[in-house]
């Protein structure tokens, strides 16, 4: 499958990938797109920061980057995950681990898809978007887990 998972300054593994390779393929092809080469690495919120100063001249933290690499209907790129902003995002939201986890990576790869959160009303675009994925996945809005 063309969706890989690495950690990076993190011991942090996903389990069940094969679920989540096929939910991520499964969202790309509801857009009538291809999954071609996607890479999603987990990192610590230091390592993250660094990526987003590096690359972004951003000096925040974030719990996810995006690199596009697309061609036409192919879907490549590197989704870089926070985990420890996961975590803080999972205690502020309510929400279980699994479920914020799930939702930031599809964020990334709804940016993939041309998605973007830059005005309020794509930000709401967005987590529609998202809500609709995590459907896919049989996780809901009250933090359901697989």
């Amino acid at each position: 499958m063309p969706v890989y998972f690495h950690s990076e300054d993190t011991r942090f593994q996903l389990r069940e990938k094969r679920i989540y390779k096929q939910w991520i393929e499964n969202v790309v092809g509801e857009h009538h797109k291809n999954v071609q080469n996607l890479n999603i690495i987990f990192s610590s919120n230091e390592y993250l920061l660094e990526i987003n100063k590096k690359y972004l001249n951003h000096n925040y933290h974030t719990d996810v980057i995006t690199f596009n690499y697309n061609e036409g209907n192919d879907i490549s790129g590197d989704i870089f995950v926070g985990i420890d902003q996961v975590r803080l995002n999972c205690l502020e939201q309510k929400v279980s681990f699994e479920n914020e986890l799930s939702r930031v990576m599809i964020h990334g790869v709804l940016h993939l898809l041309d998605y973007d959160d830059v005005t309020n009303e794509s930000k709401r675009e967005m987590r529609k978007k998202e809500d609709w994925a995590l459907k896919f996945l049989g996780r809901e809005e009250d933090g359901k887990d697989i």
